[in-house]
């Protein structure tokens, strides 16, 4: 990624740095006794891959969970359950990942999962994150049998018999649902932004620090070594540190203090000391996260026009447009950073207005604010990303058709008419980040990388979004970097550069797209040290 030595034999390393970068035969000439030579084999050496949009407490928790969402759509997923109800008898409430929203289409969700199981707590959580079904026993459970009051864009469904229908929307529904499942703090970030209370233990603690543990080398296992947790609050922060201080912490991580619409300005205080506290090459705050809307799937996304056959239906923004373009000029006037979860074409330019609202009050400066997601845009607002410095962080994963996520219901739910301006990428003319949103969808940085460069065209007529291999291998590269203000430490294999890298077991130059996913990660390298060696791959990497 280097733009004035694109193409390098080999690289050497010292402690946490890069030193040189160039032939075979100028890198060997370094070679002491002391110095540890890695062959390659002619796998492809990589700038270590940077997720830029993950959220890590909530994935490490979640990676016990029976995962269905590779399950071919339309099939019943009643038989995994009951399995897995068998393999896990002592669990206070089973919870599954990655239902497709099509399963629950004309079902009732408490009576279908009742029927699945109806004698312990079951709830699933949609692959988006967004609603989580549940039965009559975990509804019972947690006290949401007869509803509750939720903050604003949560939703409990209540059914004509004034029972809710099981089906809970946004986290401020299912929050007890999670608790239940004792994922209360590592859900924390996301569902209120706030600390956990009471203060943990020191058993809670390290049972926390063992969920970001496993996350961060599941990560490193792919091939990343920097990654955003696009949530999250001081107490990840505490024990990402206390992780790093035991030598134990394989990756990069920003994190992100998450403001919700029930919090005020002052609250930004906690945002300043995470930015003022944390600012190293390890570990680092002055990122806000803020959510605009909700997701398609369930029309809580906030659109300009009603949704195709629902009149009258257009989502609700989370925050106010006023409201929001306050909140980010005084983010921006900190010198902190935005990222706004935005997904309807409403939330995207309500979004695009605060920040060319916060540029007129503040004066324009090399914020960097991001938009994430943006599955919907108005074209008139296209050149607008461009125009007020905004990045444009997208997830390949994401794209309907791509990978994991089917076309239906999306599709028809933002309606033919509206195709072109869904899912853009190519045609934004902003810069570019990639990211996983892991664990709404694989963490996988090779099948998002095949998802995107072979991502199919809803309709013959329209525009291919497609970026070049090379320009998505920066994207998860010295992009993410760029995004994140350390591109002239990170991102690069350059001298002077942390020593990052990811070395694949073959040439993804000459692997067909369509093919990508096989190749393997067969060694990560992180601040010099070796984060993840795969036994398994087809080239062995000698030492």
């Amino acid at each position: 990624m280097d733009p004035a030595r694109p193409i390098a034999q080999a690289i050497a390393l010292q402690g946490e740095t890069i030193i040189t970068v160039g032939s075979e035969t100028e890198i060997s000439s370094l070679v002491g006794p002391e110095t540890v030579t890695i062959d390659g084999h002619g796998g492809t050496l990589l700038p270590g891959f940077f997720d830029s949009h993950c959220h890590l407490f909530l994935g490490g928790s979640e990676l016990g969970h029976l995962d269905l969402s590779k399950t071919v759509p339309g099939r019943d997923i009643g038989d995994a359950i009951r399995h897995y109800a068998n393999e896990n008898p002592l669990r206070a409430i089973l919870l599954v990942q990655g239902v497709d929203y099509a399963v629950f289409v004309a079902k009732s969700p408490r009576a279908y999962l009742d029927h699945i199981l109806s004698d312990r707590a079951l709830a699933v959580m949609s692959g988006d994150h967004h609603t989580v079904w549940a039965n009559t026993a975990a509804l019972t459970a947690c006290g949401l049998l007869n509803g509750q009051n939720t903050p604003q864009g949560s939703e409990i469904v209540m059914g004509a018999d004034g029972l809710a229908t099981g089906e809970l929307r946004e986290p401020g529904a299912f929050a007890r649902i999670l608790s239940l499942a004792g994922q209360d703090r590592a859900a924390l970030g996301l569902s209120t932004g706030e600390e956990p209370d009471p203060a943990p233990s020191k058993s809670d603690r390290a049972t926390d620090r063992g969920m970001l543990r496993t996350a961060a080398h599941h990560l490193a296992a792919q091939g990343i070594t920097s990654a955003v947790n696009m949530d999250g609050n001081l107490y990840t922060l505490s024990l990402l540190s206390e992780l790093h201080a035991q030598g134990d912490l394989p990756i990069r991580v920003q994190v992100a203090f998450h403001f919700k619409p029930h919090m005020d300005l002052p609250d930004l205080n906690k945002a300043s000391a995470m930015m003022r506290d944390w600012q190293d090459d390890w570990l680092r705050g002055g990122l806000v996260k803020m959510f605009l809307d909700g997701v398609l799937d369930s029309r809580t996304a906030f659109t300009l026009h009603d949704y195709p056959g629902a009149p009258g239906v257009r989502g609700a923004p989370l925050f106010t447009p006023e409201r929001f373009a306050q909140i980010a000029t005084e983010a921006d006037k900190r010198g902190l950073q935005i990222a706004v979860h935005a997904i309807g074409d409403g939330a995207v330019r309500a979004t695009i207005d605060g920040y060319a609202a916060a540029r007129v009050a503040n004066g324009p400066r090399d914020s960097r604010h991001r938009i994430e997601h943006i599955e919907l845009i108005d074209p008139a607002d296209l050149p607008r990303l461009a125009e007020n410095g905004i990045v444009a962080s997208l997830q390949p994963a994401h794209v309907p058709g791509a990978m994991d996520f089917p076309m239906e219901p999306v599709a028809s739910i933002i309606g033919q008419d509206r195709w072109a301006d869904a899912f853009r990428c190519a045609s934004l003319g902003a810069p570019l980040v990639f990211g996983s949103d892991w664990p709404v969808a694989d963490v996988s940085v090779l099948r998002g990388l095949q998802a995107h460069l072979t991502r199919p065209k809803w309709r013959d007529d329209l525009a291919d979004e497609r970026i070049s291999l090379n320009d998505a291998l920066a994207a998860y590269t010295i992009g993410g970097a760029w995004a994140s203000h350390c591109d002239n430490r990170r991102g690069m294999l350059k001298p002077g550069y942390l020593a990052d890298l990811t070395l694949l077991d073959g040439d993804i130059a000459s692997t067909p797209h369509g093919k990508i996913d096989t190749l393997q990660v067969a060694l990560t390298i992180c601040g010099g040290r070796i984060t993840f060696r795969n036994p398994n791959t087809s080239r062995k990497v000698h030492q």
